[in-house]
């Protein structure tokens, strides 16, 4: 599978760049004073200064008000663990606790979501078994 590219909004590059970097253990690549270049597990997402975020609504899942707007990476069983025991470490207040969902389900999956410091919606998620991913 080849890395996906994703460009989205932020009010602060600095304050981004520190959350992708130290949160997320991130690592940098190209930038400018407009945008910065992340290699999020092998895929490049883009930090675009803008000068205001809004929001959309969301939308029920499974029990959640999950944000209509989000992105993430989809993560082995261990890297979502992981990255769960280092977002609890580091006191990352999460929108969406970390969860099981849609349990005993199609697409059972592990699940969290958190905002970044301009208040894009990012989800982590993982699966038992990756056939899942698309289940019906």
């Amino acid at each position: 599978m080849r890395p996906f590219h994703l460009a989205f909004p932020v009010t602060d590059l600095a304050e981004t760049k520190s959350f992708y970097v130290d949160i997320l253990q991130c690592e940098v690549g190209r930038s400018s004073d407009a945008w910065i270049d992340f290699n999020m597990f092998g895929h490049q997402v883009v930090a675009h200064l803008v000068d205001k975020n809004d929001h959309p609504a969301s939308n029920s899942v499974d029990g959640d008000d999950v944000p209509a707007s989000h992105f993430g990476v989809v993560l082995t069983m261990s890297q979502w663990r992981e990255l769960k025991k280092q977002l609890l470490d580091k006191k990352i207040q999460f929108i969406i606790e970390p969860k099981i969902r849609f349990l005993g389900e199609p697409g059972e999956q592990a699940t969290m979501f958190f905002l970044d410091p301009s208040g894009n919606a990012l989800e982590f998620k993982a699966f038992n078994d990756d056939n899942q991913i698309f289940a019906k």
